[in-house]
């Protein structure tokens, strides 16, 4: 994977972003914001979001792929965990649908969204791209046992009324998460490592970039600034997540709008990486970050959540409603027919996205 060397234009911006967003949550911790200060952090906040994703991508070009798609996706998750936790703790209206309405816009953006923006971005290049369909197929495969095992089931099971897990329920589909996610890892990084390389068209594994990987101490800066904007995206997302609820109720949507505006947040650098990659007939690294970002938001955010829910007083619902389903389903089949050819074309990246439209539009207008 390419990253942004250190010694890049953008280490000022990337290393003062973190340190800003620290300052001004310091300043604003425990205080009510006016509109100006609102807009302020949550330039900060994106800010901060966009330096952590800046130097994992350092990281990751320091261990290599497919380690490297691997950070990125746990860093995400990272930050998309934090954010779910602070707006549930803030209290709100209701947001015991948080996690759920969250963790399926992640699954939604990723595998149509960043999956679909890849194949346009690439196929528009080179007309034709080509990937690993044995380590994409095995990535969708994961994702589709977790999204149906942890948002699926719970609609059906009937020991706890509503699409709500009993404890027991719910125990077993946070340690099935965490089997699954482990098992994939230890495919994608030790077993079967060639499986998600980037291939040519006639399926041989396309040579490593050239680009000179960062030296160990650039690495290790980047480490530190990495933990430095974590830490400043949990506690400006608690800061701001007063703001977030009364603006999707202002704008007249629906209350579980917010978990898509917490995806859409999280997400987007990944998906400038994916499409920066796909750019560089790089496909591979791009169905990486995408389905690895579906992987790890459903198999590490569940596990976490569920443990969070000893201390956080709040139900916690699942369960997805039948149109969620419906668009999950219809995720599902399209992404077997992208990934079985080991090629594809814009028609394939137009389609996702033509889902992933009608995902936000039925989030919009239920």
């Amino acid at each position: 994977m390419a990253a942004a060397r250190t010694s890049s234009p953008l280490l000022t911006w990337t290393t003062y972003a973190p340190v800003g967003a620290i300052v001004a949550l310091a300043l604003t911790w425990g205080r009510d914001l006016n509109t100006v200060l609102v807009v302020v952090v949550a330039l900060l906040l994106a800010g901060a979001v966009l330096a952590s994703v800046h130097h994992a991508e350092v990281v990751a070009h320091r261990v290599g792929e497919p380690f490297g798609s691997l950070v990125l996706a746990v860093a995400v998750t990272v930050i998309e965990v934090a954010l779910i936790l602070t707006l549930m703790l803030s209290g709100g209206k209701d947001t015991s649908t948080l996690a759920r309405d969250t963790v399926f816009a992640a699954v939604m953006i990723t595998c149509n969204g960043i999956v679909g923006l890849s194949l346009l971005a690439g196929a528009r290049r080179y007309e034709m791209v080509s990937f690993n369909a044995e380590g994409a197929g095995a990535a969708l495969a994961t994702v589709t046992a977790l999204a149906t095992l942890t948002m699926v089931v719970p609609t059906f099971t009937t020991s706890a009324a509503g699409p709500e897990f009993s404890g027991a329920q719910l125990a077993f589909a946070a340690v099935a998460s965490l089997a699954l996610y482990g098992m994939f890892v230890s495919t994608q990084t030790v077993r079967h490592r060639d499986f998600f390389l980037p291939v040519t068209d006639e399926g041989a594994l396309l040579a490593e970039e050239h680009a000179e990987p960062p030296t160990s101490r650039e690495a290790l800066t980047s480490l530190g600034l990495l933990l430095l904007s974590l830490v400043a995206v949990v506690g400006l997302a608690k800061v701001e997540s007063p703001a977030i609820e009364s603006g999707v109720a202002a704008a007249g949507l629906p209350q579980s709008f917010v978990g898509v505006v917490i995806a859409l947040l999280v997400l987007l650098p990944e998906t400038l990486a994916a499409v920066r990659a796909a750019q560089r007939n790089r496909l591979q690294i791009s169905l990486n970050l995408g389905l690895g970002s579906a992987m790890a938001s459903i198999g590490l955010t569940i596990p976490v959540i569920s443990v969070a829910t000893i201390w956080i007083d709040k139900p916690l619902l699942l369960g997805l409603g039948a149109t969620q389903m419906v668009l999950l389903a219809l995720t599902v089949v399209v992404s077997v027919l992208t990934v079985v050819p080991g090629r594809a074309t814009r028609m394939q990246g137009g389609v996702h996205l033509v889902l992933l439209a009608a995902f936000i539009f039925l989030a919009i207008a239920p």
